[in-house]
Formats: C-alpha cells, sequence, structure tokens
C-alpha cells in the first residue's frame, strides 16, 4: 500500500514512486550531531528515519529532509585515523592496489571522501602523487597540515570532476570508501568517476552490503548520514546509467560485511570477472528482486530491540552497572530508536579526542575517555560498534579481572565473557593504542 509520501516521495536513482517500507526507525537527531557541553540543555532536531526500497531498482533510501551540506558540516567528528584495524585495511588496500594496477611515480591516486588522508598517506608513502577531495573542514585541514595530503575541500559530483579533469588530475585510481551511500544525488555523484577517471582507469567503491544489513539485523547503520544502502543488484542499475561498468567485485569483512566493486568507463578495457555474476545470482537467491525480504525485514527490527530492552532492563533491575563503549553513529541510531539513556548506561568511552567531552545527541550521554572504565569498574560494557566487537573485547580483556563483562547488541543481544589471557591491558595503555572506531559507516 503507499504510505502516504505524496508527490515527492520518488527513488533517488529512478525516479519511481517509493511505496514499501524497508524499516522505520521513528524520529531521532543527526547521528553525529555531538552535543557540547554548552548545547546539552538546549532543544535538538529531531527528523523522520524511515527506509524505502524502490521497486523498480531496488535501492534503499531514506526520505531527503535536509541536504548533505547541514550533515557533514566544517566540525565533522568523525576522524578515520582512530582505529587500528581501518589503518591496516587501508595499508593493505594500498598494496594491494599498486600491484594490482602497477601504480607508480607517474600515477594519480584521488579519493573522494578522503577525511583525515588515513589513505592516501600509504601511497604517499610508496612515491604515488594523490589527491583527496574532503567536504568537511576540520578533517582536510588534519590531512593537510598533518599528513601533507594534497585535499581540495569541496562536495565531490560531475561538475567538480570535469573541472579537475581539465586541471591534469585524471585518476589511474579513483577510490570511494563507505561514501556511495552518504551522497543526496547518487547519479551525479557516480558520473563524475567517469568523467575523473583515465580512459582505462580503475575506481572502486566500498559500502556496507545490503544483504548482510538484512541477515545481520544490523538496522543500527540506518542513519540520516546514509542516503542509500546498497546491493550488487542496486549498483548495477545506476552504474552503467551513468557512465560506469561493473566488472569485479570482492566481498570484504570491515562494517559488518562490506561489497568493493570495481568500475571503470563503459569502454575500458577491464574484463568482467566471474565474480560479479556469482554474487548478482547469490542476492537473487536472497529474494534481493523481490519485496518479501524488505518487508520481513521490518519485523526483524523491532524484535532486535525487544530482545536488547528486555536484557538491560533484567540487568538494571538486578543491580549491574552498564557503560557504553564507542561513539559511533550507528550506536545513536541504536540508542535513539531502543530509547536507552542515562537510566540504563552511567556514559560511553571514546578513543577520540574529538568527541572526548561531548555529549550523545538525544540521549545526552557524556562521552569520557577509556581509562574512565577502569575507574568505574563498571559490570558490563555495551559494546556499540559492535563491528570491531573482536578488536574492543581483545584490548579491553582487563575487565574480566573484576569480573565484567561485554553487551552485545547486534544481531541479537548476547552477554560475552572477557577473553583470558596473559597480555591484559588497562584502560591508561589503550590512549597509547588506538582501539575500535567511532565510524558512522
Amino acid at each position: 500500500m503507499p504510505d502516504g509520501l505524496g508527490r515527492d516521495a520518488s527513488c533517488r536513482h529512478c525516479g519511481a514512486i517509493l511505496t514499501t517500507v524497508f524499516a522505520d526507525l521513528g524520529v531521532t537527531p543527526v547521528a553525529n550531531d555531538y552535543l557540547s557541553p554548552a548545547r546539552r540543555d538546549q532543544a535538538e532536531s529531531f527528523y523522520p528515519l524511515k527506509a524505502y526500497v524502490c521497486g523498480n531498482c531496488r535501492l534503499v533510501q531514506l526520505r531527503d529532509f535536509h541536504g548533505s551540506r547541514d550533515l557533514f558540516r566544517e566540525d565533522y567528528a568523525y576522524f578515520s585515523s582512530f582505529s587500528t584495524s581501518w589503518l591496516q585495511h587501508a595499508k593493505n588496500y594500498a598494496e594491494y592496489m599498486r600491484r594490482r594496477l602497477r601504480l607508480g611515480p607517474q600515477s594519480l591516486v584521488v579519493e573522494v571522501a578522503s577525511n583525515d588522508g588515513y589513505l592516501l598517506q600509504y601511497f604517499k608513502q610508496k612515491g604515488i602523487p594523490v589527491l583527496g577531495i574532503e567536504p568537511c573542514r576540520s578533517v582536510a585541514d588534519f590531512a593537510i597540515a598533518k599528513i601533507g595530503i594534497p585535499t581540495r575541500i569541496e562536495f565531490f559530483g560531475r561538475e567538480t570532476a570535469i573541472r579537475l579533469a581539465d586541471e591534469g588530475f585524471s585518476a589511474d585510481l579513483a577510490v570511494a570508501n563507505n561514501v556511495l551511500g552518504h551522497v543526496p544525488d547518487i547519479n551525479d555523484f557516480v558520473s563524475g568517476f567517469a568523467a575523473i577517471l583515465e580512459p582505462d582507469g580503475v575506481a572502486t567503491f566500498e559500502f556496507p552490503h545490503l544483504l548482510n544489513l538484512i541477515r545481520l539485523n544490523e538496522f543500527d547503520t540506518i542513519y540520516h548520514e546514509h542516503f542509500s544502502y546498497l546491493s550488487l543488484l542496486a549498483a548495477e542499475r545506476i552504474f552503467p546509467a551513468n557512465g560506469l561498468r561493473i566488472f569485479d567485485v570482492e566481498r570484504l569483512s570491515t562494517h559488518g560485511g562490506s561489497l568493493r566493486l570495481f568500475a571503470c568507463r563503459t569502454e575500458a578495457v577491464h574484463e568482467r570477472t566471474h565474480r560479479v555474476d556469482e554474487l548478482a545470482a547469490t542476492e537473487r537467491e536472497a529474494g534481493l528482486h523481490t519485496d518479501e525480504p524488505y518487508i520481513r525485514f521490518s519485523e526483524q527490527v523491532r524484535e532486535t530491540k525487544r530482545s536488547l530492552l528486555e536484557l538491560l532492563i533484567a540487568l538494571k533491575r538486578q543491580g549491574h552497572s552498564i557503560v557504553g563503549y564507542g561513539a559511533p553513529a550507528k550506536g545513536n541510531t541504536l540508542l535513539n530508536y531502543c530509547g536507552i539513556g542515562g537510566d540504563t548506561l552511567d556514559f560511553t568511552v571514546d578513543r577520540s579526542p574529538h568527541k572526548q567531552g561531548l555529549f550523545l545527541p538525544g540521549t545526552r550521554l557524556e562521552i569520557r575517555a577509556p581509562e574512565a572504565i577502569d575507574r568505574h569498574k563498571p559490570d558490563f560494557v555495551l559494546i556499540l560498534p559492535w563491528n570491531l566487537q573482536d578488536e574492543v573485547m581483545s584490548q579491553l580483556a582487563h575487565i574480566g579481572q573484576w569480573g565484567g563483562k561485554f553487551i552485545v547488541p547486534i544481531p541479537r543481544a548476547r552477554i560475552v565473557d572477557a577473553p583470558r589471557g596473559p597480555h591484559l591491558r588497562s584502560g591508561a595503555d589503550i590512549l597509547d593504542r588506538p582501539v575500535a572506531p567511532t565510524d558512522d559507516f
């Protein structure tokens, strides 16, 4: 049945009217709009957080309530470099692509949404010229001043790409990690890569795989900064319509299960691999070309909320103390949708100094430094960046010394004992070694 959205509720790729609800998470604040102490007692803006699936091209998406320029401001707080695992992922990618594409001093690597230079630094270390494109001044200034990454502070689209190509910045490799879902005009964004690539250049796109989101109940990865949620099925409609051809795909473990698409200009020499057709078949076997799995997901979301609340309420009634670990955007979706605030969690901690001393949007939970866990000695630590639970539990294994345990909320709430071993670290040690990212992906 139509959702009463009106004539403006059309697909951001193909223009079809949106009628099928994928997930309704109520109204929430912007997930990365952390509050300063001065703003803690002031009003916040809340927006509907409801995702739909297009019945034509199968793109899962949010409606527009504000533009990306309202979400990715100059004071944007997410710095990619505060994750050891993500930095290692970036380093491995740089070496892999250097070898695969035979990149060298004569090449150019362009990254869109280059953040604080977390990735391009590894190409630069190998003597490969780089250029970052990043709209948020806070992270772009860090990349320029601290890492020496040349960065254009602007949004990327076809017009920007044509101008950069005219300036001589045509890319042998163009990178878009966890940004494809962040752009409101996905057609303009994708067509920009066709414009900035060398004739046989390669663009790679990494993003959380919609199939994993559905299978693992990862509803907390839905928030206002994510306009789209993608499958290969949808990408194979969007890319050819905007001058790109997908010729390879890899499945990654990052961010709860991601895809890395390899794309080129339509006329480029790269041959299509069997992996593309195999993944397309997997998605069709899961029914992603039909309405059924999208409709079923709505009930999965509600049940995941119920199970987490049942667990937390039972623990609080038993007198246990619970704190959060991390201040990721996904955590803010989880906490606000489930109604989890200061009556359940005493505070949360985060490795990033850019978030410490701030408060989570909506719930107003204080964000402290990691050593606060050692001082407080909670009975349970709720891991909000659950996609990095192994990393978090390894580096906070010492909470087992006072009987502390972990709570992992996704795909279903469960208690996990702290790992045992001879190399347990304290919160003070954690400060010298970054733990989990508070990513918004």
